[in-house]
Formats: structure tokens, sequence, C-alpha cells
């Protein structure tokens, strides 16, 4: 692995998380993902680890670094079970909207629970007519004297049920369009608000994912995020920070699955020889391994892009989200294919990062939609 001048408290991070990976994570990787049972016992952990804040500032509770502390550390989880993992970083998906739109009063009442790892976070943006299409949103946000009154479903969202904090993006002005969308904080036990049935997922399984319901559903007004109208440029903006973590997610997966393949091949033997001494074998790990390099330096470059207040972020962190999740469904494809049969059973673990890894090619925008971003950010620039 390339040494990428980490600092120590940056190191301390990473390899606090690779410590509960090895000891809880891995151990159990397994049996939540068969049983789909939330892992709360392993947020404990990582809450008393204090890693829930790393991306929060010092004064809301957290440690005071950024995204690329928390791809750190989310990279590390990924590499033990991808759906463990996202448990931990759509919390900080959840918080992203608080923290970059959130009032001083705001922030003050939601932060530092998030970063105590008390409460979890989630965002919710997606509905069951609405996915790539953000614009198309149907729930609405009526405002009523010092409430709005909150209608609509959304859908496929990460912590959904687990989480006490939720983000949600709503329409106050449908005749705007995009323009008539809003961001608000909805708290789980709101009167109005419930759940839908919990998904029964390919992949990622350990975690949550669930309908939020709101059927009349008042939210006092300081609950409103920015200004009405902000809540479509809020969502990209939270998918700006965001999308380095799914690319850190990514990493994980790939570097996980490298991992065990190398060991495999190590192990199995055909024609009286370890398969690694296979020149077709050592091919195959020599381009996993290239790739998996390739996509972490990716990852890493746009996160501490993001923290350095660059602008225009957008199509750096749509990069390094598109390349590494189509790296790590290829890794793991190719992990699987080492491990020839017995990587088709779940006996192994090589077949579960393959359906981990997909999901990182869909969420938080499909990598099509990443490539719009990324075409029309190249003509935008191009015409300067």
């Amino acid at each position: 692995m390339i040494d990428y001048l980490l600092t120590e408290e940056q190191q301390m991070i990473r390899d606090l998380a690779r410590q509960i990976t090895d000891e809880k994570i891995r151990p159990v990787a397994a049996e939540h993902d068969k049983s789909e049972k939330f892992p709360w016992e392993i947020m404990k952990v990582m809450a008393q680890s204090d890693l829930f804040g790393v991306y929060i500032e010092q004064k809301y509770g957290g440690l005071g670094g950024g995204v690329f502390e928390l791809c750190l550390a989310t990279e590390e989880f990924s590499k033990g079970c991808a759906g463990i993992a996202i448990c931990y970083s759509a919390s900080a998906l959840g918080a992203y909207p608080i923290i970059l739109f959130g009032t001083e009063e705001q922030k003050q009442k939601y932060l530092p629970s998030i970063a105590k790892g008390e409460r979890l976070a989630a965002f919710g943006l997606t509905e069951p007519a609405a996915g790539s299409d953000a614009s198309a949103l149907q729930t609405t946000a009526v405002k009523q004297g010092d409430h709005y009154v909150l209608n609509g479903v959304k859908h496929f969202i990460t912590n959904g049920g687990d989480a006490e904090i939720y983000t949600i993006i709503a329409m106050t002005d449908k005749t705007k369009g995009a323009r008539g969308a809003s961001l608000f904080v909805v708290e789980k036990g709101t009167p109005g608000f419930s759940f839908g049935k919990k998904e029964d997922k390919l992949g990622i399984r350990a975690s949550s994912t669930r309908e939020l319901i709101f059927d009349n559903c008042k939210v006092p007004k300081e609950n409103l995020l920015g200004k009405e109208g902000m809540g479509f440029i809020a969502a990209m903006k939270t998918f700006d920070m965001s999308r380095p973590g799914i690319g850190a997610q990514a990493v994980g997966i790939a570097q996980g699955a490298l991992d065990e393949a190398v060991k495999y091949s190590k192990q199995r033997k055909q024609f009286d020889r370890s398969i690694s001494t296979f020149q077709g074998i050592q091919w195959m790990l020599a381009d996993m391994a290239t790739e998996v390099e390739a996509s972490r330096a990716l990852v890493y470059a746009s996160a501490r892009e993001v923290d350095a207040g660059k602008k225009n972020v957008g199509v750096h962190s749509a990069m390094a989200k598109l390349y590494a999740s189509d790296v790590a469904m290829k890794v793991t494809t190719d992990a699987v294919q080492i491990f020839g049969g017995y990587g088709y059973m779940k006996e192994y673990p090589a077949e579960k990062y393959m359906r981990d890894a997909k999901i990182t090619q869909i969420y938080e925008g499909t990598n099509q939609i990443q490539r719009n971003i990324i075409g029309l950010g190249l003509i935008k620039e191009s015409a300067r």
C-alpha cells in the first residue's frame, strides 16, 4: 500500500478501526449477513472508541477531522463487513446537511449526540417514483402556523427505523420543481412519522433499509435547515461530501476480497502446487491490487479536496464513487473466480464481498448519474 503520509491522529483512527474490524466485525459478519440483525453491539463499540465523531468539529463533541478521516474508518470497517460499515457511515450522511446548513442552535441540538454515537442519523431523499430524478419528489411539507406538515413516503432509506435523527427533503412549493424542495430535521417518535417494511436485500444485509412514512407529521418550523427552496442544492452539496465515503466503502470491500483471494491462492493446490504459482492467477491478482490502489488514491485525493474547502468538488467526488465502485465489482467478481467453486459457496467469504459490492454502484446516485455529473462538469469547464 502506498504511504499516504497520514498524520499521527489519522493513523490512530485507521488502526483503531482496523482493530475493531478484526476483533468485533469479522467474527460476526457472516451471522449478521444471514440474520439481518442490526449490529447495535458493534455500534456501541464504535461509539465508545469516539469514531462516530471523527468528522465533526470538536465544539460539538467530535474529533475535529473531516471527510478524509471518515473515509479511513469506513474503509477499514468495510474490509470486514460492508453492511456493518454502512450503519456507521450512513449516520454521517444524515448529519452532513446539519453540518452544512444548520444554524448554531440546530448544530448544538443534534451534532453532540451524533458525535458520541448516542443517536444515529439518516438521510431521506429517495422515493418510490424519485430515485435518480430527485426533482420528481412527491413528499410535501406545508407550512401551517409554527409547524410544517409533512406527507409522503421515503423509500430505501439506510438506517431507517434504527436512526433517531432524520434529514428529510420535501416539497414546499411543487410549482417550482427542484427549486421548490426544502430540508427538514425530523426526529424519531414525532407523531405522524412511522416506518414501513424492512427490505430483504442482496447485500449489506446487516444494515436496515426501510420506508419512512409521513402522515400529517407536524414538524416545528425551527427544524427547517437553511431556507425554503434550498433542499435540492442541499442534497447535491451533501452528496459532494458523502460520495468519497461510498468510494471508501468500495475500496474496503475490494481490499477485503483481494486479501482473501491472495490467502486462498497460497493455500489451494492443483497439479501438486499452489495456484498462486500460476501466471494466470498472478496476473489477476496484480490487476486487482493495482486497481484497488488506484481507487484508494482517487478516493483519498477527493476527500482531502472536500476537506480543504475547494469549490466545485462534485466532479471529483463523482469520479471517486464511480471508479472505486466499478473496481469493487470487478475485483470481487475476480475473487470469486480465483476461489472457483468454493467462491460460489456461502461457507467462504468471497461471494459476500461480491454481493456487498453491487450496491456501491447504485446508491447515492447510480454510476450512470455519476457519469452525467462528470461529463457535464467537463463541458462546463471547457466553456469558460
